[in-house]
């Protein structure tokens, strides 16, 4: 006789390629019934990928027959009606892309990206981090993780990497692959075959956000990236000077192209001013003002928040204790500030635009 529960436990140990979780606690199956000796009931996938079905199909047959070589088994594939778009055919596990961009150098684009995503996940969200940064994986450092290595687990015939864990959120760098002292030299499709893996062969988990930090200005990377995932949006970050904000418009412009148009979510303005311990009352703009009101303006969207000059956050970096974990200071309170108005901005975003899709680019 075939025990039900026995079955469903059987189901268990059946992982999805694309999460990593069972097809029990991810919800896959449906129509489950035994009845004498046919065992019934259906897979949902959230993409109609004839591989995934095939290696899904056959990994639940072998596990049922290995304890019932006599029962009929009939396992029905089918595809979530509600989730055939493209837009969730590459990560259907995660909600929200949120691209980290500049159009220069050394504004503290990574410092906001690390700080950002862990106050999401201090906010409750499931976060994930990319390190995108090909030629400059500062990541690593940031979070402690100098050294270290991602496991990679053979899942039906295909490699996938296993995300490190910091501080609560999910993480991947070439900086995990590479001695720290290495030099990257790779072309344009080396550099894409990169980004496409840590999208597309990583076992992400379920996430609210997966933040990815792009190198500054636009190329092979930022181009891949809208080719390969439906990115919610992006948010730019800048120095108040002028020529940052300059290179910043000519990365904002890349996105707003008709026909990338990835919506610009909001601006973060880094270094807006310098206040000394002594003089707690005074500021200090040392690279100017106004810069990231300017380039909130132009994209129609909003100033996310102004990050002060402080050597807390250097130090934090430096010592892979980002400044976000702490529970108290200034730099703490801006950036859950941040991240407060990101999801809201995130959430307006999502209620009066059309979902996001994979970008078609004509080279």
């Amino acid at each position: 006789m075939i025990d039900h529960n026995k079955v469903v436990e059987i189901l268990r140990t059946i992982k999805d390629p694309q999460s990593g979780r069972d097809i029990i606690s991810a919800k896959m199956v449906e129509n489950f019934q035994v009845d004498g000796n046919n065992i019934t009931f259906s897979i949902v996938l959230k993409t109609n990928d004839s591989q995934l079905k095939s290696s899904l199909n056959f990994a639940c047959m072998e596990a049922l027959q290995q304890s019932y070589p006599d029962a009929n088994i009939h396992i029905h594939l089918k595809i979530n009606s509600d989730n055939t778009g493209e837009s969730n055919s590459v990560l259907p596990q995660v909600k929200n892309v949120i691209a980290i961009a500049s159009g220069k150098g050394g504004v503290g684009k990574s410092t906001v990206a690390v700080n950002l995503a862990i106050s999401l996940m201090k906010k409750g969200f499931r976060v994930g981090l990319i390190d995108a940064d090909l030629y400059g994986p500062s990541i690593p450092t940031m979070l402690g993780l100098q050294g270290q290595r991602p496991k990679v687990e053979l899942l039906y015939g295909k490699h996938k990497i296993i995300p490190l864990e910091a501080h609560g959120i999910y993480v991947m760098s070439i900086g995990f692959i590479v001695e720290p002292e290495q030099a990257v030299v790779l072309r344009g499709p080396r550099l894409g075959g990169l980004i496409k893996q840590f999208i597309m062969d990583c076992l992400w988990p379920e996430l609210d956000y997966l933040v990815i930090d792009l190198p500054p200005g636009t190329g092979d990377i930022q181009l891949t990236l809208v080719q390969t995932i439906p990115v919610t949006g992006a948010v730019m970050v800048t120095t108040p000077q002028e020529v940052a904000v300059i290179d910043a418009i000519k990365a904002m412009n890349m996105f707003l192209l008709p026909n990338i148009q990835v919506p610009i979510v909001g601006v973060v303005e880094n270094m807006s001013w310098f206040t000394p311990k002594e003089l707690p009352d005074n500021k200090y703009y040392i690279f100017g003002q106004g810069g990231g009101k300017k380039l909130a303006e132009l994209a129609d969207s909003v100033l996310l928040g102004q990050i002060p000059l402080v050597q807390g956050v250097r130090e934090g970096g430096d010592e892979g204790k980002p400044v976000a974990l702490h529970n108290e200071g200034i730099m703490q309170v801006e950036f859950s500030r941040i991240a407060d108005n990101l999801v809201r901005q995130v959430h307006i975003r999502n209620e009066v635009m059309e979902p996001t899709r994979i970008v078609k680019v004509e080279n």
